[in-house]
């Protein structure tokens, strides 16, 4: 499974960029908002940041299909290679997907929060369809259902879309993603830290830290 950074923070990307094995940054317009920065600036400094061939993927506003595209064709010639545009599953967000795939965009449905808009959403021709996962459980549903039953839809039916999972709040959900099948997600870097927080990996480190000292005192495997 592919991990990507749910984030529009250019520390919080470099920070990621430098130990993780993250394939990319998704951004919203409510994540771009809160930097308060200028947005093809931000964009822009992300794309410096994270290898040309890694996935950058930014939402359009508009409300109508029409002018989805034309937001679409300003952020791809601003943004240029490996940017996915970000099309809510909405009927205007139909359309717009299929003029965009027309003009061979790469498209991501985004703001899936059933096994259905995301069907529609892939036969439309969306590259990546993103369901929300916490959304869809906290309003009743099972969003890593939702996710596995899209992945077995996509695989029986040839659709070439694959999922790129989002909206999480813990640890578990990501890891149950992955054992869905689902393509790829975009997580927090607070919750990719966490993947790799455990009391008994600390406890081990501090073991083997106190017996090397005991024999070797403040020598490193370097001084030999």
């Amino acid at each position: 499974m592919k991990l990507l950074l749910d984030t529009a923070n250019v520390a919080e990307i470099k920070e990621a960029a430098g130990y993780y094995p993250v394939c990319g940054v998704t951004t919203n317009p409510s994540i771009i908002s809160r930097e308060e920065l200028d947005f093809f600036d931000t964009l822009k400094k992300i794309r410096s940041i994270i290898e040309e061939d890694q996935m950058l993927h930014a939402q359009v506003t508009a409300h109508k299909a029409e002018g989805m595209i034309e937001e679409a064709k300003r952020m791809k010639d601003e943004l240029g290679k490996n940017f996915y545009v970000k099309i809510p599953a909405t009927k205007e967000g139909i359309k717009a997907i299929m003029e965009l795939k027309s003009r061979e965009f790469q498209v991501t449905a985004t703001a899936v929060v059933s096994a259905k808009q995301g069907l529609i959403a892939a036969m439309a021709g969306a590259d990546f369809v993103a369901p929300y996962v916490n959304r869809i459980d906290h309003h009743g549903g099972d969003g890593i259902k939702t996710a596995a039953d899209l992945t077995k839809v996509f695989r029986e039916h040839h659709l070439s879309a694959k999922i790129l999972a989002a909206s999480f709040k813990n640890t578990k959900q990501v890891f149950d993603i992955a054992l869905s099948g689902s393509y790829s997600a975009t997580v927090s870097l607070q919750i990719m830290e966490d993947m790799l927080k455990h009391p008994l990996t600390d406890t081990s480190l501090e073991t083997f830290d106190s017996d090397w000292k005991a024999a070797y005192g403040e020598k490193h495997i370097t001084d030999f």
